[in-house]
């Protein structure tokens, strides 16, 4: 069974190992293969930060340089040993790389893209006018890697330790991508509003994004100065930049095995075609370029979502992926601690004359509300009443023009969404938003992010798996709970509206909250789902929890509520018993309608 599962990995690693001693291989194949490598560094980083993390960026180039010249500078002008060289080249390169994410990431989207372009044009003309770095010379005389007697100078050798680095970065990059960080990082692509209510830090996950990306480009980099012996300006200008997106976007870009496939596809049509055009139209000239471009074009025409979308549908690698998954579910692993509930009838949350305008419409005006342990409360009105401004206020999403909230002691007042979250608040929003490239279970189990602790460096060594399993295993819980575990492993928006809904009602609970927020989880549902999903907020209710829900099926919330609060054009109409509210003549008039 595990042979037949891993044997087109096996088949690539085997290949790879004999490749150089193939019978009529030649030599420059070896080498080019090298080159494929060393691009394939910065292309895993990009893996991370553009494919996963939705973060364009068109300066990675730089990072190469910043590897390569720091590397470059320190051997031949201090005489120290490449190998000391490579802390101090990662360490540069990240620092430089944190520096940059600190004042670029504040942008996004075309804007970030325009940004890295200007870093690394910067950084061309910046070594190509210092004397320090030999100006568009360069500098040469670098000595090679060598380990004890053995020197790393021969095409061959330099292939087998290039080899083994993006061995390490391949397990590294897909242990980050598996883990709490990775989740993060992923949830980025699918908006930061999500990432936020869950407690994850979103300018520092970037950060961390950003700065994994760096330090790959910085170890190509470094390897590279020591392969060629000299560095120069010219293979870190913008071109090579976006030659690295382009891989990425050939391959697949958010997929680490088939990004370094369209590594190696782009390293060798380029050079097959810079071989063979010019000889073909009988003149010199940048002809490959052209040729280069349709291909790319055609390419990404017939396959939209890169090479990797079509060979995982040729493969089924969902399925095999699946088996691998529940076979790690199912492993037993220790619980995270649950909160200590509140007492019943205790108030957890409350808010005091919120006020919030836009322009000049005034979204909600001066309402009130609290909701104890153990109650469902719930707000109705008509559309446009204020009720999900009313819920983003009090998550911290929008911050009031007046009035205060309190969970429990704590002034939660225009605090930040991940610090909410902290005290024990987690929600549903009116639009679902689920990260469209996970699973059911991973979307789910973002959210119990800030019930680990595992950090970046801890997920690439590997080291974070009992925390991983717990994750795995409270999410299922969650899932089994409002019943999709039989759907936990299919692609998230591959559910209907309805179970989406329940999804992320799934995702909440993760939290081990003391509030739910609930911003109408019942649309889309059908009867008996509706049925179920009062069964599980009763049951909640019983174990103590504190829950606001805003819906429109009347006969849910009529059935469900513990009292009900009416608002109209943002402000408070009547609260009470559901009894009582459907008595309610204004409530009637404005909003219920006379009874049939």
């Amino acid at each position: 069974m595990i042979v037949g599962r891993f044997w087109p990995l096996a088949l690539v690693v085997i290949l790879a190992l004999v490749f150089p001693f193939v019978p009529g291989v030649p030599l420059f194949w070896v080498v080019l293969a090298t080159y494929t490598g060393l691009y394939g560094l910065v292309v895993l980083g990009l893996v991370v930060l553009t494919g996963v993390g939705g973060l364009p960026s068109l300066g990675q180039a730089l990072f190469v340089g910043i590897g390569a010249y720091v590397s470059a500078v320190l051997t031949t002008r201090f005489e120290l040993s490449p190998w000391l060289t490579l802390p101090l080249s990662m360490g540069i390169t990240g620092a430089v790389g944190h520096f940059i994410a600190l004042i670029t990431l504040r942008l996004s989207g075309h804007f970030l893209a325009v940004a890295t372009i200007a870093w690394n044009i910067s950084f061309f003309y910046l070594v190509a006018n210092l004397d320090v770095f030999g100006h568009y010379d360069g500098i040469s005389g670098i000595p090679p890697i060598s380990v004890g007697r053995m020197s790393f100078t021969d095409p061959i050798s330099f292939y087998y330790l290039v080899l083994g680095v993006v061995a390490l970065a391949v397990l590294g990059t897909e242990n980050l991508l598996a883990s709490r960080i990775g989740r993060a990082i992923r949830a980025l692509k699918g908006g930061v509003v999500v990432a936020e209510a869950f407690g994850i830090d979103v300018p520092r996950t970037k950060r961390i994004a950003f700065v994994y990306a760096a330090l790959l480009a910085g170890i190509s980099g470094w390897l590279y100065a020591h392969m060629q012996r000299s560095v120069n300006p010219t293979p870190f200008d913008i071109e090579a930049s976006i030659e690295y997106l382009l891989m990425l976007v050939v391959g697949g870009g958010a997929q680490v095995w088939s990004a370094l496939a369209g590594t190696a596809i782009l390293t060798i049509l380029k050079e097959l075609l810079q071989g063979s055009l010019p000889a073909l139209i009988g003149s010199q000239g940048n002809y490959e370029t052209v040729v280069f471009g349709c291909i790319l074009i055609v390419l990404l025409q017939v396959f939209p979502g890169g090479l990797g979308a079509f060979v995982n549908r040729l493969w089924r690698r969902t399925r095999r992926r699946q088996r691998d998954r529940k076979e790690h579910i199912n492993v037993p692993c220790a619980a995270f601690a649950s909160r200590q509930r509140a007492p019943a009838g205790m108030r957890i949350i409350q808010a005091e004359g919120l006020r919030r305008s836009f322009g000049g419409l005034t979204a909600v005006r001066d309402v009130s509300l609290s909701v104890a342990a153990g109650e469902i409360l719930s707000v109705i009105g008509p559309n446009g009443a204020g009720k999900s401004t009313t819920f983003n206020l009090m998550t911290g999403f929008v911050r009031p023009d007046a009035g205060r909230v309190f969970m429990e002691a704590h002034d939660i007042t225009g605090l930040a969404p991940e610090r909410v979250a902290r005290l024990g608040l987690a929600r549903t929003f009116q639009h679902v938003r689920l990260v469209a490239e996970m699973s059911v279970i991973d979307n789910v189990a973002i959210g119990a992010h800030l019930r680990g602790t595992a950090g970046a460096v801890r997920a690439a060594l590997g080291l974070d798996g009992a925390e991983e399993r717990r994750y795995c295993a409270e999410a299922a819980k969650q899932l089994k709970r409002v019943g999709l575990w039989d759907q936990a492993l299919h692609p998230a928006t591959s559910l209907p509206l309805g179970q989406q809904r329940i999804a992320e009602i799934a995702r909440a609970l993760c939290l081990d909250p003391q509030v739910l927020f609930l911003d109408e989880p019942a649309a889309g549902l059908r009867n008996l789902e509706k049925m179920q999903l009062a069964e599980l907020l009763k049951s909640l209710r019983a174990e103590g929890m504190a829950i606001l829900l805003v819906e429109h099926d009347m006969d849910f919330v009529m059935s469900l509520s513990d009292r009900v609060l009416v608002v109209n054009f943002g402000a408070k109409l009547a609260e009470g018993g559901p009894a009582e509210i459907v008595r309610n003549s204004d409530v009637v008039e404005a909003y219920l309608g006379a009874p049939a």
